[in-house]
C-alpha cells in the first residue's frame, strides 16, 4: 500500500489549511494483533449492538463497506463512502476542535489512523480507527443524520473560541497520547490528569466552541435515540466501546431528554458518562443544533461578539450590515450605549464581502492593523449606506470632498475622500480617505502620517464568527502539534507474538494452512502465557474444524489466564460466546 494520499473529488474541494492534517495512513504499519484487535471488537459490538443499536448501524456497516475481519483502508472506503457524498482522510489523534469540524462541513470524515492496544481494548481516550472507523463511518449512511453532522461542521466551525479552550484541547490531546502508548509512567499519567482537571475547574465562563462541543459529545459521540425507557445507540462513543455500550444500556446510566440544555453539561473524556441524551428521532438533532447557533455571535453579532473574538486572542471576522468582512486579531472595542461605535484589529487584517476578499484589501494594504467606526452619523437619521447619491453630496460624501463625519457615541473622522466601494445592490461599503485624522474624543485612533485610512460602512456588527472570510487572506498552514502520537519500538518478545497471530490470521484466511496450530499454542504458553486474545481466536479455528483435544487445550490454557487475570475474565467468556453461538461443538 503506497504512503501517499489518493484523492477524489470530494478532498480536492478540502481547502489547504484542512489538507495540513491529512498523514497517509500507512496500513502496512498495522501488525497482526492490530487485525485481531479490529475483529474482536467488531465481533463483539455486532452480537450486541445488533440488539440495542439504530437500524442505521447495520446498514451503515454493509453499505460502507467496513468489514468485520480487517481494519478498512482509507481507499477501500472512499470509493464506497463517495456513493453517499462523503469522504475519509487519516489524521494523528485530536485535531483542533474548529478544524475537526470544518472537515464536517465538507461531508469529509477524519479517522485517527492509530488502533488501540489490546490492553485497552473496551475503551481508549484517544481516537483511534475502531472509534472513528467502526463508529462514525457506518452512521453517516443514514442521510438524514448523515446532513445533520455536515450542518453541524458547519456552525460549529464558525464558533468562537477562548484563550483556555486551545490549551485545554493541547492538555486532553496529551493525555489520551500517553494514556494509549505502551509502558508509559503511572505518574506521568497521573500529572497529565491532573493537568486536565486543574484545567477544566478553572475555564471560566464557557465559550461558544466549549458549548457546541457538548451538544457534539451528547450527540455524535454519545447520543442515544428513541424514547428515555427504551434507547437505541447511536453515538460513535457507544457503538465502538464494547464496554460502555453495554454499561449505558444499564440503569447506572440516566437517560434524559436532549435539548438545549446539553450544551451546559460538560463531560470527562476520561470517564464512562454518568448520563447520556436521548433525541426523539435525527431531525431533532437539527432542530436543536438550529436553536443553538440563533445565540451564538454567528448570527447575533453586536458588542458581545466582539468581545468573544477579543477574549479569544484568535484570527477572527466581523461582518456588518452592509456585508462588508473584516479579519484580523480584535484586540479593542470601543462601545457607547451599549454597541460598538469603533473596533480594531492588530496585526495582518483583510477585507472582504460574501468571502471573497476585496482588491486591494488584504494582509498588505493593512498588514499593521485595521480599524474603523460603527453606526451612524450624529444627528443624521439615515445610515451612511442607506443614503442615495443625493443624500452622500448633501453631506459632501463625494470624491474629492474634504469633510468631517462624527459618528454616534464620538468618533470623528476628518480628511479628504478618494473614493468609495459598493456592494452588489449598490450600497457604499467603504470609503478611503487622504491626510486624515480620527479621533474618539480626545483619543487619536489614526493620524495623517500613517497613510491612507480605509473606513469600514456598517451601522450596525450582523456576524462574528471564528476564522477568516476568505480562507486564502491568511497564511492558515501553520499548525505545529505539541505532542504527538508515541511510536514504541516493538520488543523481540512483540515481534514473535505478532509472528505467531499473523500464522493464526494466515491459517484463517487461508493464505497458509500448512501451519501447526497445536505448535501455535505451545509456544503461547510457553513464551506469551498472559496473552488472551489469540487463543481465543485458536479456539475459534479448532471449534470449527471440529477438534475437541485442540478446544480441551485452549479452554484449559485460558481458565489458567482467567484465574492469573481475572480482570479479563469477561473479554475471554464473551469472545467464547460469540465462537460458541456460531460454531457448535460435538
Amino acid at each position: 500500500m503506497p504512503n501517499t494520499i489518493e484523492s477524489n473529488p470530494i478532498l480536492n474541494r478540502l481547502p489547504k489549511h484542512l489538507k495540513q492534517f491529512i498523514k497517509p495512513q500507512n496500513y502496512e504499519n498495522y501488525s497482526a494483533i492490530d487485525q485481531a484487535v479490529w475483529r474482536y471488537v467488531m465481533r463483539k459490538n455486532i452480537d450486541f449492538l445488533s440488539k440495542v443499536a439504530h437500524k442505521s448501524y447495520i446498514d451503515g456497516l454493509k453499505q460502507t463497506g467496513i468489514s468485520v475481519d480487517a481494519i478498512p483502508n482509507m481507499y477501500g472506503m472512499n470509493r464506497i463512502l463517495k456513493d453517499i457524498g462523503w469522504a475519509a482522510v487519516a489524521v494523528d489523534g485530536f485535531i483542533p476542535p474548529n478544524a475537526f469540524m470544518e472537515f464536517q462541513a465538507y461531508n469529509v470524515l477524519v479517522i485517527a489512523s492509530n488502533i488501540r492496544q489490546l490492553e485497552h481494548i473496551e475503551y481508549t481516550p484517544a481516537p483511534d480507527i475502531i472509534h472513528e472507523g467502526a463508529g462514525h463511518a457506518p452512521i453517516i449512511a443514514n442521510p438524514e443524520y448523515a446532513e445533520y453532522l455536515r450542518r453541524f461542521g458547519e456552525i460549529g466551525c464558525k464558533a468562537i473560541s477562548s484563550a483556555k479552550d486551545y490549551e485545554l484541547y493541547e492538555a486532553v490531546r496529551y493525555l489520551s497520547i500517553i494514556k494509549e502508548a505502551p509502558g508509559t509512567d503511572a505518574g506521568a499519567i497521573a500529572s497529565a490528569e491532573q493537568k486536565v482537571e486543574e484545567l477544566q475547574r478553572n475555564m471560566g465562563k464557557p465559550s461558544e466552541m466549549a458549548l457546541i462541543r457538548n451538544l457534539h459529545w451528547w450527540t455524535v459521540e454519545y447520543g442515544l435515540i428513541g424514547t428515555v425507557e427504551n434507547p437505541k445507540i447511536y453515538g460513535a462513543g457507544l457503538l465502538s466501546s464494547i464496554g460502555e455500550s453495554a454499561y449505558c444500556m444499564t440503569d447506572a446510566v440516566k437517560k434524559l431528554p436532549y435539548d438545549i440544555h446539553a450544551a451546559y453539561k460538560d463531560f470527562d473524556i476520561t470517564k464512562p458518562q454518568p448520563q447520556l441524551y436521548v433525541t426523539p428521532n435525527f431531525a431533532h438533532l437539527s432542530l436543536i443544533l438550529e436553536e443553538f447557533a440563533n445565540t451564538m455571535a454567528l448570527r447575533k453579532g453586536g458588542l458581545s461578539g466582539i468581545n468573544q473574538l477579543i477574549e479569544s486572542k484568535a484570527l477572527g471576522t466581523i461582518e456588518l450590515s452592509t456585508g462588508l468582512q473584516i479579519s484580523g486579531i480584535f484586540t479593542n472595542v470601543t462601545a457607547y450605549d451599549g454597541t460598538p461605535i469603533y473596533i480594531q484589529t492588530t496585526g495582518k487584517s483583510a477585507l472582504a464581502y460574501r468571502e471573497k476578499e476585496l482588491v486591494g484589501h488584504g494582509t498588505h494594504a493593512h498588514s499593521e492593523g485595521f480599524g474603523s467606526p460603527i453606526g451612524k452619523l450624529k444627528g443624521i437619521n439615515i445610515a451612511i449606506e442607506d443614503m442615495s447619491p443625493r443624500d452622500l453630496a448633501a453631506y459632501n460624501i463625494y470624491e474629492e470632498k474634504i469633510v468631517t463625519l462624527e459618528f454616534e457615541g464620538g468618533v470623528k473622522i476628518s480628511g479628504e475622500i478618494i473614493t468609495g466601494k459598493r456592494n452588489l445592490q449598490g450600497k457604499i461599503i467603504l470609503i478611503s480617505f487622504k491626510n486624515c485624522t480620527v479621533k474618539h474624543h480626545e483619543t487619536v485612533l489614526f493620524k495623517p502620517e500613517w497613510g491612507i485610512y480605509d473606513m469600514a460602512v456598517g451601522k450596525s456588527i450582523v456576524s462574528a464568527f471564528s476564522g477568516p472570510a476568505d480562507l486564502n487572506s491568511f497564511n492558515l498552514i501553520t499548525h505545529k502539534l505539541s505532542s504527538q502520537t508515541i511510536q514504541v519500538k516493538k520488543s523481540e518478545d512483540t515481534i514473535q507474538l505478532e509472528t505467531l497471530y499473523q500464522q493464526v490470521r494466515d491459517y484463517r484466511e487461508e493464505k497458509n494452512q500448512t501451519i501447526s496450530r497445536t505448535k501455535v499454542l505451545e509456544k503461547l504458553i510457553d513464551n506469551h502465557p498472559n496473552d488472551w486474545l489469540l487463543p481465543v481466536e485458536l479456539y475459534e479455528l479448532a471449534s470449527r474444524a471440529n477438534e475437541k483435544v485442540l478446544c480441551k487445550n485452549i479452554l484449559e490454557h485460558l481458565e489458567i489466564i482467567k484465574q492469573n487475570r481475572p480482570e479479563i475474565g469477561k473479554l475471554i467468556d464473551d469472545g467464547l460466546g460469540i465462537i460458541n453461538s456460531q460454531t457448535i461443538v460435538s
